[in-house]
């Protein structure tokens, strides 16, 4: 009988174990053997013990995927211990095979990564990480918040109390002291149009008649239960925007470098009620980020340069070699699928997170400005493949742009928009026509074109 041939790859990590995290317990594996696999359980003292029966084995390296929530505390435990730990996405240590089970997962994720096969995903640094959770945290606020304002409206509109007709935002401040006093006990439409701030378009007459309710009492109990939750969302905003700012500011503190950093006077931006209430914080951002300016981008707001500062933070710049990485990483570069010679795909992979929201944001922000570098180019992607391309596309630029910024520490220096189309033009002019002589294998010379012709295009 033949022998069969195997076939051996080569074992980049020599010491590498692998764990299959879950709720209730851990499967840990060592090697290949039933025997070199060990389960554990979750609880603090468990976790030191798997640390140290990892140790006894000479392990340096761990690999674990990153299921839920359940992986944190056993990712610290296992820095702590002096491990180097790999925090993979479980889709790429799915198992060839359909049986499934925790000690097949913990010796197959050891496998690959002793093969060297498994990339650690993106973690931020631990200041970065507290940031995040702050600013993660007060969105949850803001988003019970907006539920709760959906909710007076409703009520609002039961009663009658057509509010929303009269007023542009039934949470500014018109529509809130009206509220107030309607839960207080004020029904009378004169006395509540009396709240009308100088800026609001209707008149008091307007909405003195927009204010005549129907006053039943069930409706008027379930909208002042909604106010007082309304209210208390703020308060609980409120509290998130100081630890923002406290920790913002001590590590702006601790480089003084940052700190002689003084920005400059832009443009007016117009500034969304839900960002983050810090005073100066273009100048916050300015220093914090060691002199990079990324409010003089157009169409970046308070929310993305605070998501820039909680997801990703300075640092984690620094792990992304190149800005194409970045984007890859952010799923905003296209995930091209060729076979035979031809592009099957390129559409933009799926999955996302808070940085690509706030850059699209941004960049559909970018797309109603006028007359400025990237809206133009925002504008030429729209009018080739629609709107929604043309955020994806622009998303992908300001990320490039961030990434640019802040690695290379460059200001924002936008091409004049003339002088960027002539450029262009020309470079498609020049390249156009040394496609056709190489076509037809014509030297410059041949036709009486020298290269002092076009001196500046690598002809």
């Amino acid at each position: 009988m033949a022998l069969k041939k195997k076939i051996g790859m080569e074992i980049i990590n020599a010491n590498a174990a692998g764990i299959d995290v879950g709720s209730k317990s851990h499967f840990v594996a060592v090697g290949q053997s039933l025997e070199d696999v060990k389960e554990f359980g979750v609880y603090a003292e468990d976790l030191v013990i798997l640390c140290e029966w990892l140790l006894s084995f000479g392990i340096t390296t761990v690999a674990l995927e990153s299921t839920g929530d359940y992986w944190q505390n056993l990712y610290v435990e296992l820095q702590k211990h002096g491990l180097e730990v790999v925090l993979c996405n479980g889709k790429f240590t799915k198992h060839a095979k359909g049986k499934k089970t925790g000690v097949k997962d913990s010796r197959w994720i050891q496998k690959l990564h002793s093969l060297g096969l498994l990339t650690s995903s993106f973690l931020p640094d631990e200041t970065t990480e507290i940031l995040r959770t702050y600013c993660r945290q007060r969105t949850n606020w803001i988003e019970l918040a907006a539920s709760a304002s959906r909710k007076m409206q409703k009520y609002l509109k039961f009663l009658n109390f057509r509010l929303d007709v009269v007023v542009n935002d039934v949470c500014g401040q018109t529509g809130l002291k009206i509220i107030e006093d309607i839960c207080n006990g004020n029904l009378d439409p004169y006395s509540l149009a009396e709240h009308r701030h100088y800026n609001c378009r209707k008149p008091k007459e307007e909405i003195a008649k927009a204010l005549h309710g129907n006053n039943r009492k069930d409706f008027l109990f379930g909208l002042k239960q909604e106010f007082d939750s309304y209210n208390f969302f703020q308060k609980k905003i409120k509290a998130c925007d100081k630890e923002i700012e406290q920790l913002v500011k001590q590590e702006i503190k601790k480089s003084p470098q940052k700190q002689i950093h003084k920005t400059t006077d832009k443009p007016y931006k117009r500034i969304n009620k839900n960002a983050v209430d810090i005073k100066n914080f273009n100048q916050i951002a300015f220093q914090y980020f060691g002199g990079v300016d990324l409010m003089a981008i157009e169409g970046v707001s308070h929310a993305t340069v605070m998501a820039v500062m909680s997801e990703i933070g300075i640092d984690g710049f620094r792990k992304f070699k190149s800005a194409k990485e970045f984007c890859s990483w952010l799923r905003l570069a296209p995930n091209n699928k060729i076979s035979g010679g031809k592009v099957l795909s390129n559409r933009i992979p799926k999955g996302s997170n808070r940085l690509k929201i706030a850059l699209r944001h941004s960049a559909n922000a970018i797309g109603n400005l006028k007359d400025t570098h990237l809206s133009n180019f925002f504008g030429r992607i729209a009018y080739r493949k629609g709107r929604q391309a043309a955020v994806s596309a622009t998303a992908r630029k300001l990320a490039t742009v961030i990434w640019t910024m802040i690695t290379k520490k460059v200001l924002y220096n936008p091409p004049t928009e003339y002088l960027f189309l002539d450029q262009k033009r020309k470079m498609g002019l020049v390249n156009r026509i040394k496609k056709q002589m190489a076509k037809f294998d014509i030297k410059p010379e041949e036709i009486g074109i020298g290269n002092s012709l076009i001196p500046n295009y690598n002809f």
